[in-house]
């Protein structure tokens, strides 16, 4: 059965596997978009364009198109740069800007004195040559912040991180996979129904899924064990520390420092977990590398991943063990 006809989630954790389908925030300094879908228009650094220039799900291209960001030494520094760009059907304004990040290269090669126009547009034409994001500085006179294209509200920020991309069809198998993956949390039909699902429409939802995953091949226990989202007993953990997840941890806003709580916190317990983090030159976004893992697992990993985190995990322990800050074995009570 479609999921669309299926009861209806509870809201905030429909809402959780919705927005995993998002980026990951961006602020109005930098020149990402802000959560929005991994299927926008991508920014490609021109030193990574041999990597990137096509995504790496299998489509035929990005689905939202690319634009390709420049560095002025990149542009300026290189005669030959526009018949270079014109190899790799690149041009300035069309589907590539040069990117203003420091001040020193705005001073070098200002876009005013050269006549140019910040982009505007995320499809060709793109309505201007250049994009900057410059921060203030208090060394030099004017040295306010410097942001020009991409600045307006309803236009904020020119595309997003092309490591964040994936295509609306694999938006939707990782959404199912993730789902499958809260069902098989040991207390996840007991949760749901405390959240608002009858019981009857938590078993219809939870089978469906099931179901529905498995004939879409996105539940192969093998592979989601070695992916480290499944333990031997077919429960989801997290793939970091390897515990057992609960579902009501879905739900559950994190806790807080006694003296630091801040009214409006959204973080839950549970997050959006990539098994191989996401970095230029390959598709993490996928099916059997998404899974469910605890805010601080995530935290600790960051964009490292997660062998080489456990690798400094194994020195720090040793460190302090050799050191007598941590006992070896557990004294007897």
């Amino acid at each position: 059965m479609p999921l669309q006809r299926l009861p209806k989630l509870p809201q905030l954790l429909d809402r959780k596997i919705y927005k995993t389908g998002q980026t990951r925030g961006a602020d109005d300094d930098v020149i990402y978009q802000n959560r929005v879908s991994r299927s926008s228009t991508v920014l490609i650094p021109y030193r990574c364009w041999n990597l990137c220039a096509n995504p790496h799900d299998g489509g035929e291209g990005y689905e939202s198109g690319f634009i390709v960001l420049l560095s002025p030494s990149e542009y300026f520094g290189n005669p030959k740069i526009t018949a270079e760009l014109a190899a790799n059907d690149l041009a300035l304004g069309r589907n590539a800007l040069v990117f203003y990040e420091t001040r020193e290269a705005w001073e070098a090669h200002n876009p005013d004195s050269l006549r140019w126009q910040p982009a505007k547009r995320r499809t060709n034409p793109l309505g201007g040559r250049y994009v900057a994001r410059i921060p203030a500085t208090t060394a030099t006179d004017n040295g306010g912040r410097i942001v020009r294209g991409f600045d307006v509200t309803s236009n904020k920020g020119a595309g997003i991180r092309v490591y964040e991309y994936a295509s609306r069809a694999t938006t939707a198998k990782c959404r199912l996979q993730l789902e499958a993956l809260f069902w098989l949390c040991d207390d996840s039909a007991k949760v749901a129904v405390s959240n608002g699902m009858t019981p009857e429409d938590a078993a219809t939802r939870k089978a469906a899924v099931l179901i529905n995953c498995k004939e879409s091949r996105l539940l192969d226990l093998a592979r989601l064990t070695k992916a480290r989202t499944l333990n031997a007993r077919g429960r989801t953990i997290c793939p970091l520390c390897l515990e057992e997840l609960a579902g009501q941890g879905f739900f559950n806003r994190m806790e807080q420092a006694e003296g630091r709580e801040v009214t409006d916190l959204t973080v839950t317990q549970l997050n959006l977990f990539h098994i191989a983090e996401l970095r230029f030159g390959v598709q993490n976004h996928r099916p059997y590398n998404v899974g469910w893992g605890h805010h601080h697992c995530n935290v600790v990993v960051k964009d490292t991943g997660i062998v080489e985190t456990l690798e400094w995990m194994r020195r720090v322990l040793n460190r302090n063990m050799q050191e007598g800050h941590l006992p070896t074995e557990k004294k007897a009570s």
